[in-house]
């Protein structure tokens, strides 16, 4: 019996501690609760700090796998990371915070042009479009030609130019 708890203790070691795919980054926060402001950090699953306290003003992904969202101190803009803690690409602002992942992608800002990742945080579309909504049914409303209507305290994107794309940054016809 000693064996047998012995080997299956063994085998969970091997399994989870030689594979890339358990390697995570964790969210450890200084407060009773995590709320925005409240200092926090990352560290891998080997227990070492990536991220240190206080090198983002919020962090709001707890587990970061592959990709993870923080907030800028200075300039208050979504950032993607990565486990290495590299930034990846500025994350579209949706409702105060980062975009929602819809058919598997989100919208990126990169030169003040926007795109889609994965969930990933792989590039998908380069960011090329002035405007750029969430992708629904497999296909995304666009233009490289827009601009903001303001309508009171709410805003919205005005173009003669939309037009659709599908998940490989095509036009297509809707």
């Amino acid at each position: 019996m000693q064996k047998l708890i012995f080997g299956i203790f063994v085998a969970f070691l091997i399994t989870h501690c030689s594979s890339d795919k358990n390697e995570y980054l964790v969210k450890i926060y200084d407060a009773e609760y995590d709320e925005i402001g409240v200092p926090s950090c990352y560290v891998n699953s080997k227990g070492d700090t990536v991220v240190p306290t206080g090198k983002y003003y919020y962090c709001y992904t707890d587990t970061i796998r592959h990709i993870g969202m923080v907030i800028e101190k200075e300039s208050g803009k979504i950032i993607g990371i990565d486990q290495n803690a590299t930034e990846l690409f500025e994350v579209f602002k949706y409702d105060n915070g980062p975009d929602y992942i819809q058919a598997g992608l989100f919208r990126i800002i990169k030169n003040e042009k926007i795109g889609y990742a994965n969930e990933n945080g792989e590039i998908i579309i380069e960011p090329k479009f002035d405007c750029a909504f969430p992708f629904e049914n497999g296909t995304a409303k666009v233009s490289i030609n827009c601009s903001i209507k303001k309508t009171g305290e709410h805003s919205g994107w005005q173009s003669d130019e939309w037009f659709y794309i599908n998940k490989k940054g095509e036009r297509v016809n809707k």
